[in-house]
């Protein structure tokens, strides 16, 4: 974990963060960092803890590791999602996992029990950063507003319109959501399973060339001019990337 971000105090204004992790070095420094970056920033060390916590602050967010003394944050989640209601409706937390275990089968199951994303150990605060953002706008949270913008791409979530260059685009409704978690994701590699799960929310076991078949009618409409903004990493999925922007996985 890189201890150094630039402040962002005027984009993260008003967003407040829950953070939980039972080793005190790691709690600290990501708060105090989080807390440099602008985020109004509690923390938890427990599972019991941060269920109380969730319910008392009222996080925009919950930064959670999965490995806790108590219970495990997979637990943490169910609990607080039978307290809560569904994705955008009042009382939605969403939930970052933030743990040492990579293996597909935890990020699986992370996304399963209701978790919004994963960032494994160790990792860079931009990156963290930028994915609390893209949760942020997904799920309706925090002070941006309705536009996301890459490049010379537009999309607007309340209107759903989109437009390249100043010129609309005219996108079908799964069209649209693909190109809304691409956008999410923007500059980060995004693998045809979590694309699956995100857009078409299927578990697992539908058929993945859908994914293949939806990015070329996306790429048709969106990639009219240079730069192209959509790209294909062999072996690993797709990757919306800015203009200049270096590849990132």
């Amino acid at each position: 974990m890189e201890p150094t971000v630039r402040s962002r105090a005027g984009a993260n204004a008003e967003v407040k963060l829950l953070v939980v992790d039972d080793e005190p070095i790691v709690r600290e420094l990501l708060s105090a960092s989080l807390r440099f970056a602008g985020f109004t920033v509690a923390t938890a060390a427990k599972g019991s803890e941060a269920l109380d916590a969730a319910l008392r602050e009222q996080p925009d967010l919950v930064v959670l590791d999965v490995m806790l003394p108590d219970m495990d944050g997979f637990e943490v989640v169910r609990r607080l999602r039978e307290r809560t209601r569904p994705a955008g409706g009042s009382g939605y937390v969403p939930i970052l996992f933030l743990t040492a275990r990579d293996g597909t089968a935890d990020k699986i199951d992370g996304l399963r029990v209701g978790g919004d994303d994963y960032v494994t150990k160790p990792f860079s605060l931009e990156e963290l950063i930028a994915r609390i953002q893209a949760i942020l706008r997904r799920t309706g949270g925090g002070p941006d507003g309705p536009t996301i913008r890459v490049g010379d791409l537009a999309l607007d979530t309340d209107s759903r319109q989109v437009a390249r260059g100043g010129r609309p685009l005219q996108l079908s409704p799964t069209e649209f959501k693909l190109l809304h978690y691409l956008m999410d994701n923007a500059d980060r590699v995004v693998s045809k399973i979590q694309i699956l799960d995100h857009v078409w929310q299927y578990d697992f076991n539908g058929d993945i060339s859908i994914v293949e078949s939806y990015i070329s009618y996306l790429r048709r409409k969106v990639d009219i001019a240079e730069p192209k903004l959509i790209h294909t990493v062999r072996g690993v999925g797709y990757v919306l990337r800015s203009p200049h922007a270096a590849p990132r996985t």
